[in-house]
C-alpha cells in the first residue's frame, strides 16, 4: 500500500515503478487500473506493462471507465496494480467502492499494490476536514488499510509539492492558482504530511508489538516513550497527570496513558466525580484513559504497563500514615517498583501523602502475609506481655493477667484470623498456668476452673476470628461491588456518548475482564472489535472462546480466560447495554431515513398546492385573453385588444418567473446550483436591480458607501437576490413610505441592507419566511409561490455569505445580506472537495 499526504506526491508513479521492477524479476504483473491524469511521466511508466482493458459504462449520459473486476479475476495475475483505492465505482458495478473490489482480488489469491491519500482514511476524515475545510466523501475503513502486509509513505516536502503544482506537473494551468491558494496551501500540506507520518508511526508501533508477542519478548523496548499514570480517584490525580504529561512531552511522539484499577486499596474508595474530571483532563492533554478490574493493584498496574509496552510508570506517594504502613507492610509503590522490571517508576509526592492515622482494615479471605503477621504477633507479643506482667505483678492480680492475655488473643485474631488466634489462645493458656497459677513453673492443672480458662481462650479466639472472617468477606464483596459499579458507570457513559458507544463498550469489556480480544458480530460482519496490543486480539493456542448472544441482533465473542460466575453476572449487564446501543443505532438509522422523506413529502405537498393554485391563475388569465382575441377577431376595439394583449403578456411573464423560481429551488435542494464567483462592486448589482423593478428616487432611498471594497459573489445571482428583497420590501411598505437600501463594510465583510417600514415579521415566524412555499398574509395575482426569500437565502449562502432579518427601528423589517470581500476570499478554504480528491 502506497500512502500519500496529498495528490501529486508521486504515488501512482511509484506504484508503476515498483510494478516494472517486479516484472523485471520475473513476476506476473498486470495493470488493473491506473489514472495518469494526462501526466506524461506517469504515462511513460505504463510502457511495457500488461494492462487489463477497462470496462465502459454510461451514467446519466456520461461515459465512465472503470476497472473490469471480472476480467482481472479471469486473468488471475500474480500481482495487480490498482490505483486510487478510495474511488467510488459507477452505479451498476458489482461493488460500490474500489477497495471492495480489491478485497475480492485478495480473496482470489492475487497480490495487490494500490495507492491512497491520507484524507481518505475513515478515522482521519474529520481531522482532514478541520485542516483543509474540505469534506471527503470517499473513504476506506481503517481496518482494511491496517490489514495490508506493507504500508509505505510516498513523501514529498510541501514546498517541493507546491513547486510541482506551479510547474503544471499535477493540474492543468486553469486550476493551478485556485489549488495553490486553497487546498495546496503550505500550512495544509505540512499538517497533512505530519498526519501521514504519524499514522505510519502508529502502524510501525503495532507491528513491533505483534513481533514482540510472537517471539515472547516481555522486556520493554523503548522505541517510543509511553508514560502510564496511575489514578486512584483521589485528589492527587491532577498532579500525577500533569507530571506524566510533562514527561511524555520531553520526547517527540511520547504517549500518555492513564489507568485506574477498579478496586479499593484498603484505605479509601474511588471518587467517581474526581475520576470523571481526571479522565477529561487526560483526554484534554492528548492522552487516553483506561480502566481495569483487579484485586491485586500492583500486579494489575504492572501487567497493564507491560501490555502497552510502557517505558515510564507514574504513581503517587501512599496516603497511609507511617504507623499504618508499619502494621500492614510495604505499600503499592514499593511493590510496583519490585515487579516493574525495566520500566522506570516515578513516585510523585503530593499534598495528600501520609494521611491521618486510621486503624488498618482486614481484607477478606486473609492473605498469607496477614496470617504470618498474626503468628509473629503471637510469638513476639506473648513473651513481651509475660515479661511486663511478671515485672508489675502483685498478689491477687490474676484477673488483670487473664484480661491481658485475652486482649492479646483478640488482637491476634483481628490481624491474622482463626489459626494464629488459636495458637495464641493455647500459648496464652499454657503461659498463664506456668507463670501465674499455683503451683508455679508447672503446667499441671490443679483445679478444673483453670482448664476452663484455657477453653474460654480458645472459644474467644474462634468467635472473634469468625467475626473477622465474615467482615472480611463482606468487605471484599463490597469492594467488588464498588469496582463493578465504577465499571457500569463508565459503560453507561459510553452508551450516552452516542455513535462511539459500541467501540467503547467492547473496549471496556476487554479491559475490565482482562481478555485477549472481544468482537461484536452480526452474522459475518464485525460491528466492533477490541484487541490487546501484545496479542493482536487472536486467541492463544488452546485458549477459551465464549460467545454471548446480544439480543437477536448480534453475538459477543470473547477470547481469553474463562469468566467467574460473578463476572458473568456483570457481563449480562454489559450485554444489555450493548443491545441498547444497537437498538439506539437502529433507531437513529431509521430516523435518518424517515426525516428526509418527511421533509420531501412536505415540500411535495406544498409544491402540488402551489401548482394547483398559483400556476393555474396566470395560465388561466393568459388562456382567457388569447381565447378572447381569437373569438372576437376584428370586432374588438383597439383599446380592448391592447388590454387583452397586456393581460396575456403579464400572465405569461408571471408564469415564466414562477417556473424559473421552481427550477432554481429544485437546484438548490439538489445541491447542484452553479455559482461563478467574481470580484463585484455591490453598486453594479443594486443599480440594475432598481432598473429591473422600475424603482425611482420617489420609492427608494439609496445610501451606498463609495469606498466599499469589492465582494466575492456571482453578479447574476446577487442581482436576483437584491431584486427579490426589493420586491418584498415594496410590497409590504405602506403607501408614501420609501424603502431604503444601504451598503457598509465591517472587517472583511460587506453588508447590503434593504429596509422597509411595513408590518414586519414576528420573531417566532422569521425562520418560516425562508421555507419554500411559505407566505405570510393573503396573496394576490402577483404574489408568487413564496420562493423569493428561500431562493435568496440559498443564493447568498452559495456565494459564501448570509441573509438575516432584523427589526427596523420604528417598525418594519430589514434584510441584511453579508458577503465576504475578495481580500478575505484569498484566505478562505474551499467549500467543495474538488481539490481534495485524487487529481
Amino acid at each position: 500500500m502506497l500512502l500519500g499526504a496529498a495528490p501529486g506526491v508521486g504515488k501512482t508513479y511509484t506504484m508503476l515503478e515498483e510494478g516494472r521492477r517486479l516484472l523485471g524479476e520475473g513476476k506476473d504483473v498486470v495493470v488493473a487500473v491506473v489514472e495518469t491524469h494526462g501526466r506524461p511521466a506517469t504515462s511513460a511508466m505504463t510502457d511495457g506493462l500488461e494492462a487489463v482493458a477497462r470496462r465502459r459504462t454510461t451514467h446519466r449520459g456520461i461515459e465512465l471507465m472503470e476497472m473490469d473486476l471480472d476480467a482481472v479475476l479471469a486473468r488471475a495475475p500474480g500481482i495487480a496494480l490498482v490505483d486510487e483505492l478510495a474511488h467510488t465505482n459507477a452505479p451498476g458495478s458489482r461493488n460500490e467502492k474500489r477497495w471492495q473490489d480489491v478485497r475480492l482480488l485478495l480473496a482470489a489469491g492475487i497480490d495487490v499494490i494500490s495507492t491512497v491519500n491520507i484524507q481518505h482514511i475513515e478515522s482521519l476524515n474529520d481531522v482532514v476536514e478541520q485542516i483543509t475545510g474540505v469534506p471527503q466523501r470517499e473513504t476506506i475503513p481503517d481496518e482494511f488499510l491496517r490489514a495490508a502486509d506493507q504500508v509505505e509513505v510516498v513523501d514529498l516536502a510541501p514546498q517541493a509539492l507546491r513547486d510541482r503544482l506551479a510547474g503544471g506537473l499535477i493540474y492543468p494551468a486553469e486550476r493551478i492558482d485556485a489549488a495553490l491558494s486553497n487546498y495546496f496551501r503550505l500550512g495544509n500540506l505540512t499538517a497533512l504530511r505530519e498526519l501521514a507520518l504519524l499514522w505510519l508511526a502508529d502502524e510501525v508501533d503495532q507491528a513491533l508489538i505483534h513481533y514482540r508477542a510472537e517471539h515472547g519478548i516481555d522486556s520493554t523496548w523503548e522505541a517510543r516513550e509511553r508514560v502510564v499514570v496511575t489514578l486512584t480517584g483521589g485528589p492527587e490525580g491532577e498532579t500525577l497527570i500533569r507530571r506524566g504529561a510533562r514527561i511524555a512531552a520531553r520526547s517527540a511522539g511520547g504517549e500518555l496513558l492513564a489507568v485506574h484499577v477498579a478496586s479499593q486499596d484498603g484505605l479509601r474508595a474511588a471518587n467517581p466525580a474526581a475520576l470523571a474530571h481526571q479522565r477529561a483532563l487526560v483526554e484534554g492533554l492528548g492522552g487516553s484513559y483506561h480502566e481495569v478490574v483487579g484485586d491485586d493493584i500492583p500486579s494489575a498496574l504492572v501487567d497493564f504497563a507491560k501490555s502497552v509496552n510502557a517505558t515510564q510508570l507514574v504513581i503517587g506517594v501512599s496516603r497511609r500514615g507511617r504507623f499504618v504502613a508499619a502494621l500492614t507492610g510495604p505499600d503499592v509503590g514499593a511493590t510496583v517498583i519490585r515487579e516493574a522490571g525495566n520500566i522506570d517508576v516515578h513516585i510523585v509526592n503530593h499534598a495528600a501523602a501520609g494521611g491521618r492515622f486510621t486503624l488498618p482494615r482486614i481484607g477478606g479471605s486473609l492473605s498469607m502475609r496477614r496470617r504470618i503477621t498474626g503468628f509473629g504477633l503471637a510469638v513476639a507479643g506473648g513473651p513481651l506481655l509475660t515479661w511486663l506482667l511478671l515485672a508489675s505483678r502483685s498478689e491477687g492480680a490474676i484477673a488483670s493477667d487473664v484480661l491481658g492475655y485475652q486482649l492479646l488473643v483478640v488482637v491476634v485474631a483481628l490481624v491474622g484470623g482463626i489459626w494464629p488466634a488459636l495458637f495464641a489462645a493455647v500459648l496464652s493458656g499454657i503461659t498463664l498456668d506456668f507463670f501465674f497459677i499455683e503451683p508455679y513453673r508447672t503446667i499441671a492443672v490443679a483445679e478444673p476452673v483453670h482448664l476452663l480458662t484455657i477453653g474460654l481462650f480458645v472459644l474467644i479466639a474462634v468467635l472473634v476470628s469468625f467475626v473477622v472472617d465474615r467482615a472480611a468477606r463482606q468487605s471484599r464483596a463490597a469492594r467488588r461491588s464498588a469496582a463493578e459499579s465504577e465499571l457500569l458507570q463508565t459503560v453507561a457513559g459510553s452508551v450516552l456518548r452516542g455513535q462511539d458507544a459500541l467501540p467503547a463498550l467492547v473496549e471496556q469489556t476487554r479491559e475490565a475482564f482482562g481478555l485477549d480480544g472481544v468482537r461484536l458480530l452480526a452474522g459475518d460482519a464485525v460491528l466492533a472489535a477490541s484487541e490487546t496490543p501484545d496479542t493482536g486480539g487472536a486467541p492463544a493456542a488452546g485458549g477459551d472462546r465464549v460467545t454471548v448472544p446480544v439480543g437477536e441482533r448480534a453475538v459477543l465473542e470473547l477470547h481469553g480466560a474463562d469468566l467467574k460466575a460473578s463476572e458473568r453476572r456483570l457481563l449480562t449487564v454489559i450485554v444489555a447495554q450493548i443491545d441498547a446501543a444497537l437498538e439506539h443505532s437502529d433507531l437513529e438509522e431509521v430516523a435518518s431515513e424517515v426525516a428526509p422523506l418527511a421533509a420531501s413529502d412536505r415540500v411535495r405537498s406544498a409544491l402540488l398546492s402551489a401548482l394547483s393554485h398559483d400556476l393555474r391563475r396566470p395560465l388561466a388569465a393568459a388562456t382567457a385573453a388569447v381565447s378572447g382575441l381569437r373569438a372576437a377577431k376584428s370586432s374588438l376595439s383597439d383599446g380592448d385588444r391592447d388590454e387583452l394583449l397586456a393581460t396575456a403578456d403579464e400572465s405569461l411573464t408571471t408564469l415564466a418567473s414562477l417556473v424559473t423560481d421552481l427550477l432554481d429551488v429544485s437546484r438548490l435542494q439538489a445541491g447542484v446550483l452553479a455559482v461563478l464567483p467574481a470580484a463585484v462592486d455591490p453598486a453594479d448589482a443594486i443599480v440594475p436591480a432598481l432598473d429591473e423593478l422600475g424603482l425611482g428616487p420617489g420609492q427608494v432611498e439609496i445610501d451606498l458607501d463609495p469606498e466599499l471594497p469589492p465582494v466575492s459573489a456571482d453578479p447574476v445571482l446577487l442581482q436576483r437576490v437584491i431584486v427579490n428583497l426589493l420586491a418584498n420590501a415594496v410590497r409590504h411598505s405602506p403607501a408614501g413610505r420609501r424603502i431604503r437600501i444601504t451598503t457598509s463594510a465591517f472587517a472583511d465583510t460587506v453588508e447590503i441592507r434593504v429596509v422597509d417600514h411595513g408590518p414586519g415579521v414576528p420573531p417566532e415566524r422569521r425562520d418560516d419566511i425562508f421555507v419554500p412555499f411559505q407566505r405570510l398574509g393573503d396573496t394576490d395575482n402577483t404574489t408568487g409561490l413564496g420562493l423569493g426569500l428561500a431562493l435568496s437565502k440559498g443564493f447568498v449562502e452559495g456565494m459564501g455569505g448570509t441573509l438575516l432579518p432584523e427589526d427596523t427601528p420604528g417598525g418594519g423589517l430589514t434584510m441584511v445580506v453579508s458577503l465576504p470581500t475578495t481580500a478575505r476570499i484569498g484566505d478562505r478554504k474551499p467549500d467543495h472537495d474538488e481539490e481534495g480528491g485524487e487529481p
